[in-house]
């Protein structure tokens, strides 16, 4: 796991590509590289987090007669099978076990095939010396993140958008639309950025840039579709169950390869249960390091079923109890470092649990992927009652339910039965297509408009989310749900969240339920083995009897969850203090004067604008 930059054609020299680099050492604090060929201009820098090839594995490398080079941030876990392939082809190795080396042969190899046949978390940039070309690409998922700047004259690149704004020529000014979409969605989706003229590659492209003529090609090498086969619906469930569980132990041992120590983050439901349980198989439970975090507030504490589920297992468990309030007296400096702002409020609980873990360890195995693949999340289960209610309440008699939901005590509670009803009417006055963004939007489309002073058209504030509903070729609403979350909310909000968390204290977290095999299972599955009569996770479940006691397989999902509501409330006002383009800030703080004095629960749109102010803070100025 690493950070990498770099830029080609006109504009920066070495010293611009030197800070670059400094700046991404939280990435990779075990060394650094560069590559400045001045005469091509094209330069290159690399931080590393040694995971694999100690010794070997220094970046940027080279191929024997240096026509390729390579900045590689990431892991390969298939890595041993393709340098076999490679070598039964007359590849011949220089490393003894290097991920970044087999992708250099095998792009020489298959050229622009080569990430078709990954599976990995990445983002890579290969300098191809004979074509006069730069290769990139990112992983299926997006989970290694990739920003860039492109015009006729230069290429800039960077694992994150503050590196990429150390290079003289990137714009520096935000994107009102992105802005926008990110009030809509509570994370920027791809390939929008925060600023400008920059951008980020999708999950599952590569680009391809001419170095002669600086033209750049983007191309979709891999998109998640469902694709759901009929004749599994009369295979035999405990067949498929078996099928899952022997792929989910298959990902799990593919990611239990480390030179450096490793352990696996556990919540104690079904998700990293299900990971403990299978990598036991792998290595001596003893040998097995978990790791949970938990609040003295009871509300807030689940610590107590990850202690069980260790002390069933029998792994070496690390725990750490903290307060409320002392965790929130973080919350300036983590979120002053995100680079780019996210909505997820469980940004911190899930950065204080990477802190901790990394005290002990380099590597961890997480839980992410689970309830995009497989049907675990809330708004699932929204989907028949609102079918049915749009179906029977006319648009008349829906605006009063509305009014009536909004006069309702706002309890302030996480996920408080008024807050769900209003979140469900809010997002069932649109079409189907937008339930999902809307059921989680910061803000709805009208009130973005009255923000901006502006009409806002749905169509291009959720043109993503559209394009993956449009695009799918399922029918079924809970498949087309699942392409969303797994298309979008996974990569630019779960993904981001954890790739932050833990990178800024040098934590490489892998998520086995995102392994190419399990993935290609559950696009095949039926989505009546996914949710059964309100039962989700239905197979996973399945899958895991036996292996897990009932009271995590049938225990209730609860989100990693911090009082927002309560803590926005004691917060002060904040003013913009970095230029808004188009926000009316007298509007901003009337909203925050309503949500303090409890007149409306405001609470996603107060975080995120926290959240966004953040970034243009000094990263020690005081708690709010």
């Amino acid at each position: 796991m690493c950070g990498i930059c770099g830029f080609a054609g006109e504009g920066g020299d070495r010293d611009h590509l030197e800070r670059m680099t400094l700046s991404l050492a939280h990435r990779g604090p075990d060394g650094s590289g560069l590559h400045a060929d001045v005469d091509n201009r094209v330069f290159l820098g690399h931080r590393r987090l040694a995971i694999l090839d100690l010794a070997g594995g220094g970046q940027p490398m080279w191929t024997a007669d240096r026509r390729l080079g390579i900045v590689f941030n990431g892991e390969i876990y298939n890595h041993a099978a393709l340098r076999a392939e490679l070598q039964s082809r007359g590849h011949r190795f220089l490393t003894d076990h290097s991920d970044t080396e087999t992708l250099l042969h095998g792009y020489r190899e298959w050229g622009e095939a080569l990430p078709e046949r990954l599976n990995g978390m990445f983002a890579f940039v290969i300098h191809d010396l004979d074509r006069k070309r730069l290769f990139a690409a990112r992983d299926r998922f997006g989970k290694k993140p990739f920003f860039y700047h492109h015009n006729q004259k230069r290429f800039v690149f960077a694992s994150e958008l503050s590196a990429l704004r150390l290079h003289p020529a990137t714009p520096d000014s935000l994107d009102p639309l992105s802005l926008q979409k990110f009030f809509a969605y509570g994370f920027i989706p791809a390939p929008n950025a925060l600023y400008r003229e920059c951008r980020k590659l999708p999950g599952g492209h590569s680009l391809t840039l001419d170095l002669t003529s600086f033209d750049l090609r983007l191309r979709a090498y891999w998109k998640f579709r469902l694709t759901p086969d009929p004749a599994w619906k009369e295979r035999r469930e405990e067949e498929l169950a078996e099928e899952l569980q022997a792929l989910l132990t298959q990902a799990v041992r593919r990611r239990m390869e480390s030179d450096v120590p490793l352990g696996l983050f556990l919540s104690g439901g079904i998700d990293s249960s299900a990971i403990l349980s299978l990598a036991a198989r792998h290595l001596p439970p003893s040998q097995l390091h978990t790791f949970s975090i938990g609040f003295q507030e009871p509300s807030y504490d689940e610590s107590a079923y990850a202690r069980s589920e260790a002390q069933r297992v029998g792994s070496r468990h690390h725990e750490a109890i903290l307060t409320l309030e002392r965790a929130r007296a973080m919350l300036p400096e983590l979120l002053s470092r995100m680079d780019e702002p996210l909505g997820d409020a469980s940004i911190l609980p899930t950065h204080l649990l990477c802190r901790f873990t990394r005290e002990h360890v380099t590597v961890a195995l997480g839980g992410d992927g689970g309830d995009e693949l497989f049907a675990g999340y809330d708004p699932f289960l929204a989907l028949e009652a609102g079918r049915i209610y749009r179906r029977l309440v006319p648009d008349a008699l829906h605006r009063r339910f509305r009014r009536l939901a909004d006069l309702l005590p706002h309890s302030g509670r996480n996920m408080s039965l008024d807050f769900k009803l209003r979140r469900f009417l809010a997002g069932v006055s649109h079409p189907m297509p937008l339930w999902n963004p809307t059921w989680m939007a910061p803000l709805q489309p009208d009130e973005i408009a009255d923000l901006w002073h502006q009409p806002i058209d749905p169509e291009r504030l959720y043109s993503e989310a559209l394009e993956v509903w449009r695009d799918s070729d399922t029918v079924h609403p809970l498949d087309k749900s699942l392409e969303y979350f797994s298309c979008l909310y996974l990569p630019d909000d779960i993904l981001m969240k954890v790739d932050r968390a833990s990178m800024l204290i040098s934590l490489e977290v892998r998520a086995p339920f995102l392994d190419n095999d399990v993935v290609a299972f559950a696009r095949r599955l039926p989505h009546e083995l996914k949710m059964r009569r309100g039962v989700r996770k239905y197979l996973l479940k399945r899958a895991m009897t036996g292996l897990l006691p009932d009271t995590i397989i049938h225990r209730r999902k609860k989100g990693f969850g911090v009082p927002v509501a309560e803590w926005v409330r004691s917060m002060p006002a904040v003013p913009s203090t970095h230029p808004m383009p188009g926000m009316d800030r007298d509007r901003v703080m009337n909203r925050w004067w309503k949500h303090l004095n409890r007149q409306a629960d405001d609470r996603l749109f107060i975080w995120s604008w926290i959240a966004l102010q953040a970034l243009f803070q000094p990263p020690d100025a005081p708690p709010p």
